[in-house]
């Protein structure tokens, strides 16, 4: 009778309150009905949609607004644009690093939006105060407005560190995967997400591009300011709603550290031929632990228990690590080989931000007499391409394919990041093919439609749809769960060196060319031999 009602006392307690080592907004256990779920969700799409419309509305015009109002030529316009995309895509690598060791993810979600408020403020600033004001009839520009122009992209750039690596995994916390109802609810959250990101992207390179190239650079900056502004307002009003995890217990990367320094310590030891013999402790129920491969067997040796004569006192961490530390250690070493291969990727995608674009903005974009598509705007193709092939894939393909591989994921992930790579290089032999056509119209005096441009968009959607979503799964997958917000920053930081490579390969060329590769503008230029 008494096992029964503690039974009974139990389950109740869990239907009143959320038992996953979450805490209410008081450092309290938080109650199931007034935190978390859809009433703490929300909240984080309405910001997660802000910054998409904020970051697509700059980031895919920034070629056409370093060319035409700030007139650089093709060459340092493509430089520039590439920098800053590496910066930004590399810079989720701190904020994740800094979010799991120390703030937590809600205070560097609140910390990025203040930054990214402060960066739109100073983009608008540049446009209206007389004395910042850009000058198009200067032969060098105006020095100022330039200084406060890259400190304002690059406030964003840095506010982007500490957004893509915490609110989503934030907004994933807001759902218990202990209960059935909310794990389901979980499952149509990602879904939202989705949809937030893509109606974020769809305003941001169609309303905001068109206000910044038909009606005023400054007015789309200061919509961007203001919704942000008031996105970063909503987010705080949810605070009495979410659900946090404790505190970060410090850096999991000094983890991998001690690893390494008692493997290296210890290196002269043999290896027991058993690995039984290894250290380990029991876990938690909550934590779990890896078993012993026999991959990287030089790092075994960190966990060998050495008789020291230490009178049973603790070992140092530095000198003696678990094998759930070594088999971690060891997983994130064996993705630096995949990682690297990414690159390929991360260069070819880096073009359509950049190139891409900037053949859109020297073809016809007419499809009436008195409209005009912003060249920006021809990256919604890419959306599109990926939108389609993710769904077709998830609700079409899915299920045959994972009858004839019998893989519960369908595709293996390496080889659907094959298949997207493969993509990607017809994608570049098409743009190389349609450049070549455009440039022989051009010195006909013609110029080629726009929607010229179209296939090679698409088929770079069609492979993000692979490569990007394939990358996204394997850097999340394999990293241990204390590196969860790094594994996604992984993932980001092949498209942020992609587009450093893509910079250097720039530079290579028009070192090694005769006549330059990328000169002043795409007339005066073999876009088609760089591709």
């Amino acid at each position: 009778m008494n096992e029964r009602r503690g039974k009974d006392s139990d389950e109740d307690n869990n239907k009143l309150y959320v038992n996953d080592s979450s805490i209410d907004f008081k450092g309290r256990v938080p109650f199931r009905a007034s935190t978390g779920c859809w009433k703490a969700a929300f909240f984080i799409l309405a910001i997660e949609f802000s910054e998409k419309l904020s970051y697509f509305g700059i980031g895919t015009n920034l070629i056409t607004y370093m060319t035409k109002v700030m007139q650089q030529d093709l060459e340092t316009a493509v430089k520039s644009v590439n920098i800053w995309s590496g910066v930004t895509a590399v810079m989720p690598l701190v904020g994740a690093f800094v979010a799991d060791s120390y703030t937590g993810a809600y205070a560097m979600i609140l910390f990025s939006a203040s930054l990214y408020v402060l960066g739109l403020s100073l983009l608008t600033m540049a446009e209206y105060i007389p004395s910042l004001k850009p000058c198009t009839t200067c032969e060098h520009g105006n020095k100022k407005h330039e200084v406060l122009f890259y400190l304002a992209i690059y406030l964003v750039s840095f506010a982007t560190g500490g957004y893509k690596p915490c609110l989503q995994s934030f907004g994933a916390d807001q759902f218990d995967e202990n209960n059935a109802k909310e794990r389901r609810q979980k499952m149509s959250f990602f879904n939202w997400w989705n949809i937030s990101l893509c109606c974020g992207i769809f305003f941001g390179v169609t309303l905001i591009v068109y206000m910044q190239d038909n009606v005023a650079w400054g007015l789309g900056f200061l919509i961007l300011a203001i919704t942000m502004a008031v996105s970063l307002l909503v987010f705080i009003c949810g605070r009495p709603f979410y659900r946090y995890k404790n505190s970060p217990l410090g850096s999991p990367l000094t983890t991998l550290l001690q690893v390494f320094v008692a493997a290296f310590v210890k290196r002269n030891l043999p290896s027991p031929s058993d690995p039984s013999f290894l250290y380990e402790v029991s876990m938690s129920p909550d934590k779990s632990s890896l078993s012993h491969t026999d991959r990287l067997r030089c790092l075994d040796k960190a966990a060998i228990i050495e008789d020291d004569g230490n009178d049973g006192q603790p070992a140092s961490q530095w000198r003696l690590a678990r094998v759930t530390q070594v088999e971690e250690l060891k997983l994130v070493i064996n993705m630096i080989p995949i990682w690297l291969s990414c690159l390929v990727f991360g260069v070819g995608i880096a073009q359509g931000t950049t190139f891409f674009i900037k053949q859109g903005s020297v073809m016809n974009r007419r499809i009436s007499k008195h409209f005009e598509i912003p060249p920006a705007t021809l990256f919604i193709m890419t959306a599109i391409g990926m939108v389609i092939t993710v769904a077709l894939y998830d609700k079409v393909l899915l299920r045959y394919v994972r009858k004839s591989t019998k893989n519960e994921r369908g595709i293996n992930i390496l080889t659907r990041i094959g298949i997207g790579m493969a993509i990607l290089v017809i994608a570049i032999i098409v743009s190389a093919l349609v450049e070549t056509k455009r440039l022989t119209s051009a010195r006909n005096g013609v110029k080629l439609s726009a929607f010229w441009l179209a296939p090679q968009f698409l088929l770079l959607g069609i492979g993000d749809g692979f490569s990007l979503v394939g990358m996204q799964e394997y850097f999340y997958d394999q990293v241990p769960d204390s590196m969860r917000s790094m594994g996604l920053a992984l993932y980001l930081s092949v498209i942020g060196v992609g587009s450093f490579l893509s910079t250097f390969l720039i530079i290579v060329v028009n070192k090694l060319s005769t006549k330059k590769g990328i000169g002043k503008d795409l007339n005066n230029s073999r876009l088609d031999y760089f591709y």
